[in-house]
């Protein structure tokens, strides 16, 4: 077997700014996280980063899904 590792959440978060722009976070919440959802048959997902970026997923009856974004910038 490979004896690679897995980098810890903070290797992974160094070099990352603490913010992310509104249009990656929503092009992250409407892709990569609705592609998850389909994956596995999910209902009902509600998202929060921590730096005032939330998102709520919800599957319809007829399949689609509806996602609701905010955010909130410090000026």
């Amino acid at each position: 077997m490979s004896d690679t590792r897995r980098p810890s959440i903070d290797e992974v978060m160094e070099g990352k700014t603490k913010q992310t722009s509104r249009k990656g976070w929503v092009a992250f919440v409407e892709g990569d996280v609705a592609n998850f959802m389909n994956h596995h048959q999910i209902e009902k997902m509600t998202l929060d980063d921590g730096f005032g970026n939330k998102a709520k997923l919800l599957r319809q009856k007829d399949n689609s899904i509806r996602v609701e974004c905010t955010s909130s910038s410090v000026l």
